[in-house]
C-alpha cells in the first residue's frame, strides 16, 4: 500500500468529497492595464492571455503560489501557476487561497482538467472561457495531508523531466554541431582542376 493509500484509509475511510470548484475557491478576474503602463523595470510580472509576461508593473494584486487560468485568446483554457506575486489582467483567472486546498494540489489537478477547460472555450469571435465553466468544475478535496503527499511525488517528477530535457536540449545541441562538422567534411571535394570545392548549397537552401 502507497503512503497515499495509507493516508487515505486513516483521514478519510469513507472516501474523498466531490465539490464544485467554486464551493471551495473563488475565481478572481483581474484588471487590465494599459500599454503605458507597463514598465520593463517594475518588479511584477504582468499576465494577460497566455503564461507569458506581457510586461511588468510596478505593484502586484496577486500573491506567490497562486493558479492561474487564462481565459481570454489562442491561450484560452491553459492553467498556469505563479510561486512570484504577480499582476493579473483581465485576460487571467486566477484562483483564490483556501487552507483545506494546497495551491500546488489544485495546480496539478488542474492541469488534467485542462483538455476539458479548452473544450468549453466558445470560439466565436475571441475565443472565452466563460468563469462558470471553472465554477462548476468538480473537484476532489481529499486531507491536507494526502494533497501535500501528491504535491511532494509531482514535483520531483517535474524536476526530473526539466533535468532530462535540459540533458536533451544540450545533446541535441551536440549531435547538430557534429552533424554540420561531417556534413561539411563529407561535401567537400576535391576540384580537379586544382584547389578544394565546397559544397555550393548552404545547409538551408531547397534544390
Amino acid at each position: 500500500m502507497s503512503k497515499i493509500d495509507e493516508l487515505i484509509r486513516q483521514l478519510c475511510s469513507d472516501g474523498v468529497e466531490f465539490v464544485p470548484l467554486g464551493n471551495v475557491l473563488t475565481v478572481l478576474r483581474g484588471k487590465r492595464l494599459t500599454k503605458p503602463e507597463l514598465d520593463e523595470d517594475a518588479e511584477y510580472s504582468v499576465y494577460h492571455g497566455g503564461l507569458e509576461p506581457i510586461g511588468k508593473y510596478s505593484i502586484n494584486n496577486r500573491e506567490a503560489d497562486t493558479v492561474m487560468i487564462i481565459n481570454v485568446g489562442a491561450s484560452a483554457g491553459t492553467v498556469g501557476y505563479s510561486r512570484k506575486k504577480f499582476w493579473s489582467s483581465d485576460g487571467c483567472y486566477c484562483l483564490s487561497h483556501n487552507s483545506k486546498l494546497n495551491s500546488r494540489f489544485v495546480y496539478y489537478l488542474l492541469l488534467t482538467l485542462q483538455g476539458v477547460l479548452m473544450s468549453r472555450v466558445r470560439r466565436a469571435g475571441i475565443p472565452t472561457l466563460d468563469k462558470k465553466v471553472i465554477e462548476n468544475l468538480k473537484i476532489p478535496v481529499p486531507p491536507i495531508e494526502v494533497q501535500q503527499e501528491i504535491v511532494d511525488i509531482l514535483d520531483k517528477f517535474t524536476q526530473l523531466e526539466a533535468e532530462l530535457e535540459a540533458e536533451l536540449e544540450a545533446e541535441l545541441e551536440a549531435r547538430k554541431k557534429q552533424y554540420e562538422y561531417y556534413r561539411n567534411q563529407l561535401l567537400t571535394f576535391d576540384d580537379a582542376g586544382g584547389g578544394a570545392m565546397d559544397n555550393p548549397r548552404g545547409a538551408g537552401d531547397v534544390l
